[in-house]
């Protein structure tokens, strides 16, 4: 019965704040419906294309969601289960709503444009160089976090003679079936979007058919998996996204993801029937404790638990997608708090979910105030439990695994499409609009293959190293992006004379939080090779600490700029 007191608690606090604060914000910050958004004013077939409501709310929330609600709060349920609770729906509502509906926002009005150039137009063109170069330090990590999620939930480890199946399999194993219904639902998304965008078939009819295409695929999947080795996944899913991020988005990105947001909704719903199924007649307990300690494997409470949730309450990378992909296809303005705020408070409830899962298996999982295993298997294994199985060789576990799988997927679509945007624009000049009006080594550089190609190569090598090297520096710098995002929104509101009071407590809390981590990261692996520690000097470690520095350093230069901007904003209105 602890489980559905969760789970109650927490869908009607977020269903509050949706109705009451989310709308408040929309009143406060001028939402107009008969404004043109930049898809209709800019319209080019390739990135900025209109989306009916429902598949662009699938197309962010399958985005933003991937693999972070799920691998966050189950590895931060180390604290106990009520500071994860109250982080996944207080951060929910009041930081990551707030960030992710302000960014959309700002972005709608600036031509679709990214935080950068929301950045410039308020603190200067240096800040928004700056900013390109941190988000797309973040975007390696992302593309380095989810390649290796995904080559996790795909790749099945050798048999006992050291050999590992290639090719198509029979009596396949949990991951060999991911594989293969993942491969299939990429050939079904282009499918679908040749039928709605090439032959003009409604989006509902289009719906049953991709629905129909989902089960079909799980059935052919559940008999016949696809095995290769996890380099050779990384290969592949490297190769993918790389395409994935150069076609126009209705050929692959816009109809997959709201394909895949069906996968998500109906994870969720089986989640919740789950839940109630326990509490009502299962075998299952929720044995996780409400409070272990400030202190646990993964460090001190602050800043370590608001680090490791990460998605689950408060994402930068949201921030990328609401002025990357999102904005550049909504249709009108009135939509933006569904679609933004909304979302994120979908996702913090998916966190809440992954939370009771892992309370389903807390004696499996979390042993001597550690997290041991992988949390997709977690999440799995917990829902599964839920319904009275446990193993994973059943169909439950491998819906699960799939849909995991699926939104990591997605979020590296989106990422690495992001990074094709900013990379670029790194390279242009003020009055350059694409590659094609740059000049020498300028224009190479600008080019999107190259730029897709340079960031996808570095996140795959970087998605060799263990999930546990990659998810806390991830968690780090996506928490401070969020929190610069939060102050860029805000500097842009007080320019154009909007409240951005909101903002504040949440913009310092969090920049203080990651910087706090950053630091504790470095000093940690400065110590390590200082006392010659075991392994201490392998390039992984090295890797961190000089990703760590740099970027708590290219932070601090771009609070400074806010400071001053904010500095400068209070004097003109004292004047």
């Amino acid at each position: 019965m602890v489980a559905l007191g969760i789970i109650i608690a927490a869908i009607a606090l977020l269903f509050c704040g949706y109705v009451f604060y989310g709308s408040w914000l929309a009143k406060q910050w001028g939402i107009d419906p008969k404004r043109k958004t930049p898809a209709v004013k800019s319209a080019d077939g390739v990135d900025y294309v209109a989306a009916k409501p429902a598949v662009l709310m699938g197309h962010h929330f399958s985005s933003i969601a991937g693999a972070g609600p799920i691998n966050g709060p189950i590895q931060a349920a180390v604290f106990g289960w009520v500071p994860v609770f109250l982080w996944c729906v207080l951060g929910g509502i009041f930081f990551g709503g707030l960030q992710d509906f302000g960014a959309l926002f700002a972005s709608i009005r600036h031509d679709g444009k990214s935080v950068g150039e929301i950045i410039k137009d308020s603190m200067g063109s240096r800040s928004k160089k700056l900013f390109i170069i941190f988000a797309l330090l973040v975007l390696i990590l992302v593309i380095a976090s989810f390649v290796n999620v995904v080559a996790g939930t795909f790749f099945t480890k050798a048999s006992a003679d050291g050999t590992t199946a290639f090719g198509i399999v029979t009596h396949p194993t949990g991951n060999q079936t991911t594989a293969m219904i993942s491969l299939l639902f990429i050939v079904l998304a282009v499918i679908y979007g040749f039928l709605t965008n090439r032959c003009g078939l409604p989006t509902l009819p289009a719906t049953i058919i991709g629905i129909a295409g989902i089960i079909l695929s799980v059935i052919i999947g559940l008999n016949f998996g696809f095995a290769m080795s996890r380099t050779a996944w990384i290969v592949f899913i490297g190769l993918y996204i790389t395409v994935a991020s150069l076609v126009p988005v209705w050929i692959l990105l816009q109809p997959r993801d709201y394909l895949s947001s069906f996968l998500l909704y109906g994870m969720m719903a089986l989640a919740l029937v789950g839940i109630v199924f326990s509490a009502f007649g299962g075998s299952a307990e929720f044995n996780l404790p409400a409070f272990t300690g400030w202190r646990t494997s993964i460090g001190t409470m602050f800043p370590a638990l608001f680090i490791t949730v990460a998605c689950g309450a408060c994402s930068g990378f949201h921030s990328l997608i609401s002025t990357g992909t999102t904005s550049k296809q909504i249709d009108n303005e009135k939509n933006a708090r569904a679609i933004g705020y909304g979302s994120m408070l979908i996702e913090s409830g998916l966190g809440i979910i992954s939370l009771i899962a892992v309370g389903m298996v807390s004696s499996q999982f979390i042993k001597d105030g550690k997290f041991a295993g992988a949390p997709p298997v977690a999440f799995a294994s917990g829902i599964a439990r839920m319904f009275g199985f446990t193993d994973s060789n059943n169909a439950i576990y491998a819906l699960l695994t799939l849909a995991v799988s699926v939104f990591a997927l997605t979020s590296l679509d989106t990422g690495t499409r992001l990074s094709r945007f900013m990379f670029s624009e790194l390279f242009l000049k003020e009055n350059e609009k694409s590659y094609k009006d740059a000049s020498g080594i300028r224009k190479l550089l600008a080019y999107p293959l190259f730029g897709t190609a340079f960031m996808v190569l570095i996140g795959c090598v970087l998605g060799g190293l263990s999930l546990s090297q990659i998810w806390g520096l991830f968690g780090s710098a996506n928490q401070l992006l969020a929190g610069i995002a939060l102050m860029a929104v805000a500097a842009w509101l007080g320019e154009v004379g909007k409240n951005n009071k909101m903002f504040f407590i949440p913009t310092v809390f969090m920049l203080t939080a990651t910087l706090c981590q950053l630091i504790i990261t470095v000093l940690n692996k400065v110590k390590a090779m200082a006392a010659n520690a075991p392994n201490a000097f392998h390039w992984g470690n090295w890797f961190q600490l000089i990703f760590a520095a740099s970027m708590a350093v290219l932070a601090i230069v771009l609070v400074i700029e806010g400071i001053g901007t904010f500095s400068r904003q209070a004097k003109k209105i004292t004047k």
